[in-house]
């Protein structure tokens, strides 16, 4: 494991199976073959093939365990085993009963290193960017004329096997004098003519003959650059045909042709019967030339090419070298090179049921869509045949047995027992399929002959996308579990899967039952770097996930990487994000459990609905819309909106609002909390454990433990509540919408929230202004801590309204005359300001101009016309008066101190419930509002004896602090009676 990506498709596929009570998933990993240089025989590699794939076993589920990836590991599919390839085996010979499995000679995609094709999904997953040698080379006419063919080719090691040239028989070709050798003349298409005049270095080329089309070229014999290669009798050679396929976008306009190392090629090839040079055995190296220096050499590498390129220019062939960059493909699996080969395979013919492969994928829920319709259903409408066969010993051996009398005699094993009844006898105890044993199993062909099964191994995404039968050892076991679980619900995947996993999947189910075989796709993109680059360990840039989960926890990992951005969104990992987006979150959730342990450690009371105030109400009501926000977005896959709906309802609703509103009724002397205030935060606090167990599982499980005693997987997820009160939402919404505007305002003054206001006055839309939000005024006033709340008709007295224009409207409208409508706006009365701001159109007459303005057209801005503190936001205003009465100030100075008192107890490290003495001396204002508010102060801070105008001979803390500019001295020691209460002494220096 070098970096969480992993873990973000392991965060997103156990959120859903979380959500929905799924009994688990079953993991499997395909394998290949990694002891090449360790060879002693089939039966060995294949047994140290068998051991690597469990190499990794024990680390890859210690991650899973500790990041919660819910996979049932005791009951995994392993795809060698003998029942996982019997199933392999089953699915196959339903192909072949259908036509579509078959056996043919065609170009496919090739590892040198490996020794086996690629299919085309696998080839899609291995393009790199590299720089090549090209070289564009000369092809004399045999005809006397002087006359030359010009090629380009970014693969030199391919001129040996060159057989034709290829030209457009509808595109324009000129003939253009050497200028450096006279009666030499070079033929490349009239497009490419710079280029040419470029490699010669010349400005302008000078013509040796009227310009052709490609039709006329046809025909033309000449002589190969590298005669290296012996010719087969009777096939056609160096000879000029046609093709659509040419074209100028770079090159010359005509192709060199090798039909054993290219599609176009090899389509060329049968079409005009042209011999077929195959100098390259099956490890890439060259073989059967008559070049000495060239026998061995791997076709791919660099220093291959660099020989032929100057044996070339030494024969004068060689217009010119060079470099290029481009994409090429590369093996998946080790990393090599790879290049076109022709080849013997057997192919599972998918181009025959492409319609419905493209049908049944319109019916599949994929997110993103565009997926899907995009990357995915392009790839399905260019769909090829899928190479099946791997010239490789380990894998799971293709199950076609073909006559050595007749080739065409063929049958399709699919089963164990269906094996046996061929061979006369039951099979052998432990039973291995693989090579080299399962190639010693033959039986005689009824007409005469032998039965023997081909060599191959199939490719291992044929053994993936078996998964769905295969992991019940379907049909041979498991029916009812393989109907309960066909299709599945989703599979979640990277994206580089489309042309891999997804595919494969779909490929086998339509061809074997013309079904999808799921119904939904989760594609996750890649995690890059903080700089956006892709991981790598070249680059240095990789995570390792057990640093991560020692650092920031498994739940802190989870929640960054799925609530920072959707899964199928390119995700910059910053490990400095982690705390700010997922710890900050943890942490919230955590106080809030721990004030409802403080202040509620007795047992929960039963809930009455009748003595919910409406501030409970709402929370209860924002939880129902929470809980169906979270299953709206999981049922719809979005792991990333589900998360951020509860991380807002925890911040912002539960903590941020409902706690500190409800305070006081935890926070009491000598009084329990209110039952009602306990059990709709325990409920809540329940509620969200469930929520975020999907998401967090260590964490919720820690609460849910906490709250009832039992592990929260254990538990049914949330449904909402029908019982919902959008009324009082919207009324609740209305006054936190006012009271952020009032705290900005006291901030644009630089006034404490804590120094109680006389009044405010609010001015809101008419349609909030209802009888739920009147209801609410007092928590407003709480919370501004104001003592009245006057909802004004109109803002007119409080603000001055003006119209900023918005010229981008106007201009599209007003055309020139913009510059004379925005300066319109400016003499629109307030009255008219106001109904654009209701979204009426108003007519404006200047200077006998007439004007008329859309809503769009003019933003309605507010500046205060008075010395009150306002703020505004639209049309919602809050306005504070700012006028500080004596009782006032000193009601500030009281608050200034309970504050410091409590700041104090916590450094002192006391219990929220411990009783204390409290002594204040200094400043005669201070002690004045200490005096006049004593008892408040008592009770806030659990006081049992509070001491004015006194210095401590001894405290627990003691502390010098300047409140409003007077110096106070406080100090705090624990008190030895029992609880305090509101009417405790107060005592004064004489």
């Amino acid at each position: 494991m070098s970096s969480p990506g992993p873990s973000r498709t392991s965060s997103a596929v156990t959120r859903r199976c979380r959500d929905g009570r799924s009994p688990g998933s079953r993991g499997g990993t395909p394998t290949g073959s990694r002891w090449r240089s360790r060879w002693s025989g089939v039966a060995e590699f294949n047994r140290l093939c068998r051991e690597s794939v469990f190499t990794y076993q024990k680390d890859w589920v210690e991650l899973s365990d500790r990041i919660g990836y819910w996979l049932d590991y005791d009951h995994p599919y392993v795809t060698c085993t003998p029942d996982y390839i019997e199933s392999v085996w089953w699915l196959l010979q339903r192909i072949h009963e259908k036509g579509l499995l078959v056996r043919g000679f065609r170009v496919l995609p090739y590892c040198p290193r490996c020794g086996t094709v690629l299919t085309s999904h696998e080839l899609a997953q291995g393009f790199e960017d590299i720089q090549d040698r090209s070289v564009y080379v000369t092809f004399p006419v045999d005809d006397a004329s002087g006359r030359e063919l010009v090629a380009w080719t970014t693969a030199p090691w391919t001129l040996p096997s060159n057989v034709a040239i290829a030209v457009h028989p509808d595109l324009e070709y000129g003939t253009y004098a050497d200028p450096k050798t006279p009666g030499r003349s070079l033929v490349v298409a009239v497009a490419r003519a710079a280029k040419l005049a470029e490699i010669l270095g010349v400005k302008e080329l000078a013509s040796a003959g009227p310009p052709v089309f490609g039709a006329a070229l046809a025909g033309l014999r000449y002589r190969r650059p590298l005669d290296i290669v012996p010719l087969p009798e009777g096939a056609r050679h160096s000879i000029v045909v046609t093709g659509d396929f040419v074209t100028v976008a770079e090159g010359t306009g005509l192709v060199h042709i090798t039909p054993a190392f290219g599609a176009d090629d090899y389509a060329m090839g049968r079409q005009y019967g042209l011999a077929m040079l195959r100098p390259v055995a099956g490890d890439g190296t060259f073989q059967g030339t008559s070049w000495p220096e060239l026998e061995g050499k791997l076709v791919t590498d660099a220093a291959t090419n660099e020989l032929i390129i100057n044996r070339l220019r030494e024969n004068g062939r060689s217009l010119r070298a060079e470099k290029i960059t481009h994409s090429y493909p590369h093996c998946w699996r080790c990393g090599s090179k790879l290049f076109y080969f022709a080849r013997d395979s057997w192919f599972v013919r998918t181009s025959a049921v492409k319609d419905r492969l493209l049908a049944l994928n319109a019916g599949v829920e994929w997110h993103p869509p565009e997926v899907g319709t995009g990357r995915f259903g392009d790839w399905l409408s260019n769909n090829v045949d899928w190479a099946l066969s791997r010239d490789r010993y380990w894998g799971t051996p293709l199950p076609v047995w073909v006559s050595d009398r007749d080739p065409a005699v063929i049958e399709v094993i699919g089963s164990f027992e269906q094996l046996a009844a061929k061979l006369g006898r039951p099979l052998a105890h432990g039973f291995d399929p693989h090579k080299p044993w399962i190639d010693e199993l033959s039986w005689p062909d009824p007409a005469g002959g032998t039965m023997r099964r081909v060599p191959e191994v199939i490719d291992t995404w044929f053994d993936s996308g078996s998964m769905p039968w295969a992991q019940w050892h379907y049909p041979f076991a498991h029916r009812d579990e393989f109907a309960r679980h066909f299709p599945a619900d989703f599979i979640c995947e990277g994206v580089d899967q489309t042309r891999g996993w997804f595919y494969s999947l779909l490929a086998i189910s339509t061809a074997v039952a013309d079904t999808s075989p799921y119904r939904s796709v989760v594609v996750n993109e890649l995690v890059l770097d903080v700089h956006g680059q892709k991981m790598s360990k070249s680059r240095g840039n990789v995570v390792d996930p057990w640093e991560l989960i020692g650092e920031f926890g498994a739940d802190g990992a989870r929640l960054y990487l799925l609530a920072s951005s959707e899964v199928w969104k390119p995700k910059r990992f910053d490990r400095a994000a982690i705390p700010e987006v997922a710890g900050a979150f943890l942490v919230t959730l955590r106080s809030a459990y721990t004030f409802f342990q403080w202040y509620a450690p007795g047992a929960v009371p039963p809930r009455d609905p009748a003595a919910e105030p409406a501030l409970d109400r709402w929370l209860r009501s924002r939880l129902a819309e929470t809980v169906a926000a979270v299953r709206a977005a999981w049922d719809g896959y979005d792991a990333t909106a589900g998360i951020r709906a509860l991380v807002d309802f925890v911040v912002d609703d539960l903590s941020n609002w409902w706690i500190r509103q409800s305070r006081p009724r935890f926070w009491a002397p000598d009084r329990d909390a209110e039952p009602a205030a306990v059990r709709t935060l325990h409920d809540a606090l329940v509620t969200v454990g469930r929520l975020l167990a999907p998401a967090a599982p260590f964490a919720s499980d820690w609460l849910h433990r906490a709250l009832t005693g039992t592990s929260v997987h254990l538990a049914t997820f949330p449904v909402a509540d029908s019982r919902r009160e959008p009324e009082l939402e919207e009324a609740m919404a209305a006054v936190r919408r006012l009271a952020s505007l009032a705290r900005a305002a006291r901030e644009a003054r630089s006034l404490r929230v804590r120094q109680p206001l006389r009044r405010i006055k609010v001015a809101v839309p008419r349609t909030a202004d209802g009888a739920s939000f009147r209801a609410m005024l007092p928590l407003l006033a709480q919370e501004v801590n104001v003592k009245e709340v006057e909802v004004v008709a109109s803002d007119a007295d409080l603000v001055r309204l003006r119209a900023r224009p918005n010229f981008r409207e106007l201009g599209k409208v007003f055309g020139k005359e913009t510059p004379l409508a925005a300066a319109a706006t400016g003499s629109l009365s307030s009255d008219q300001l106001r109904k654009l701001e209701g979204g009426s159109t108003v007519t404006h007459q200047v200077n006998g101009a007439q004007f008329v303005f859309e809503p769009a057209q003019v933003t309605v801005e507010r500046e205060v016309a008075s010395d009150w503190l306002v703020q505004s936001a639209g049309s919602w205003v809050a306005a504070l008066d700012p006028v500080l009465t004596d009782e006032l100030r000193m009601e500030g100075l009281a608050r200034e101190v309970v504050n410091r008192v409590q700041r104090l107890r916590k450094e002192a490290g006391y219990e929220y419930t411990t009783r204390i003495a409290l002594w204040l001396d200094g400043a005669g204002a201070v002690l004045d509002a200490v005096r006049a508010h004593g008892a408040v102060i008592r009770g806030e801070t659990l006081a049992r004896v509070l001491h004015v105008g006194e210095r401590a001979a001894r405290a627990d803390r003691e502390e010098a602090v300047e409140i409003d500019g007077h110096a106070v001295t406080i100090a705090v020691a624990r008190h030895s009676e029992g609880r305090a209460s509101t009417g405790g002494p107060l005592t004064e220096r004489p």
